[in-house]
């Protein structure tokens, strides 16, 4: 009996069920050193607020980039969600 192929909403082999696929430490990196873009949101599947991270950045000539910095490093000391509500894994 083979393994079914990986499918979109079921936890992938080798994570624990619960615990999302993303890593803090790689969003909370891209969040501090991309967020003018909305890296660290695009990477955790959080579409809405990484848009929003990367036109506000645009529309305040770059001062919003600074929701991007306090972004990645709050979700590198707390941690966060994925866009299933997952927990990000260390």
């Amino acid at each position: 009996m083979t393994t079914p192929p990986y499918q979109p909403g079921y936890p992938q082999p080798g994570y624990p069920q619960g615990v999302s696929d993303k890593s803090k430490i790689v969003a909370g990196v891209l969040g501090i050193l991309l967020g003018f873009f909305g890296a660290g949101r695009f990477y955790i599947g959080d579409i809405k607020i990484g848009v929003l991270q990367l036109v506000v950045s645009v529309c305040t000539l770059g001062f919003g980039s600074l929701w991007g910095l306090v972004d990645g490093i709050l979700i590198l000391v707390n941690g966060g969600t994925d866009a299933q509500g997952r927990p990000l894994r260390d």
